[in-house]
């Protein structure tokens, strides 16, 4: 199929179930918001080789928080559990209570699994219990002032590795189309993009370092086209971009991947959009394109 004239490979995507945590970040401004986000979503495009994967899910506005100021969702997915409550409970301890005016509330009440993220402590006996529009939170006395946080956060079953691959004629038509995708997708709720974009997709294994999880996608790497037999680079094609896409269930994905290839196709220069898979050896989900568009 052909969308805005751009060839739509009949690829899926697969991708593999995980646990999710959503959380706002609220702050004295957007700026500052922002910041707090960025910091606490570091070192954590993939799982591959990060603790967790991460990111930004969408700004909020203050008619959208807890508090009414400005505001960031983030979203945090790791393989289970425990390793999930560790990963906010030390992001939110070192980057957000540490970011000037930041406050923290849970991003999915409605669930029904909760992890208990106890911050309070850092207080050393003059944090104070507060209610901030409706929710339950802790006060801790610092330097600006107060920080304010809630303890309890939901969190769901998720999937990672949602994705499609945007091959283009050149970096600069590429890139352009990525970072479209990743706008798109920043409106959708309930997913995110980690790396945003990733320039070094990967397969698992290696076929010469047994030591090695993951290597070079040799398939999608357009200087070397004509050395590997079942390339995957059409002729035309310089530069190839991979969105990776995150999210709390199979239509969160859905919703970011056709948002994500619409919006890329809209640039001049680009000649296929394809998906990645393992034949089926990574996860059970397929996110088949065609369907999906």
């Amino acid at each position: 199929m052909e969308l805005n004239g751009v060839f739509i490979e009949d690829e899926y995507a697969e991708a593999f179930p995980n646990w999710a945590c959503r959380v706002i970040i609220t702050a004295i401004n957007e700026k500052w918001a922002v910041n707090a986000a960025t910091e606490a979503t570091g070192f954590a495009t993939s799982a591959i080789g990060c603790p967790c994967e991460a990111g930004i899910e969408r700004i909020l506005t203050p008619e959208e928080t807890p508090d009414g100021r400005p505001g960031v969702a983030i979203m945090i997915f790791t393989g289970g559990k425990k390793k999930l409550k560790e990963q906010v409970v030390e992001r939110l301890a070192e980057c957000v209570l540490t970011s000037p005016t930041a406050a923290v509330f849970d991003g999915m009440p409605e669930a029904e699994e909760r992890i208990d993220v106890k911050l309070h402590f850092f207080g050393d006996k003059f944090e104070h219990k507060v209610e901030v529009g409706g929710r339950k939170c802790w006060a801790i006395p610092i330097m600006n002032g107060e920080y304010i946080g809630e303890e309890e956060f939901g969190i769901v079953k998720g999937i990672a590795g949602g994705n499609f691959f945007i091959m283009g004629e050149s970096v600069e038509a590429a890139l352009e189309a990525a970072e479209k995708a990743v706008d798109a997708i920043k409106t959708c709720a309930g997913s995110i993009t980690s790396f945003p974009v990733v320039a070094s997709g990967s397969k698992v294994g290696s076929k010469a370092y047994k030591f090695m999880v993951a290597t070079t996608n040799e398939k999608f790497c357009p200087t070397i086209r004509d050395l590997v037999e079942d390339t995957k680079v059409p002729e035309g094609v310089a530069c190839i971009y991979e969105i990776v896409i995150d999210g709390v269930d199979e239509d969160a994905i859905k919703a970011a991947t056709k948002a994500g290839v619409e919006a890329a196709v809209t640039v001049p220069g680009i000649k296929r959009i394809t998906s990645g898979n393992f034949g089926g050896t990574l996860g059970p989900y397929k996110f088949q394109l065609s369907e999906i568009l």
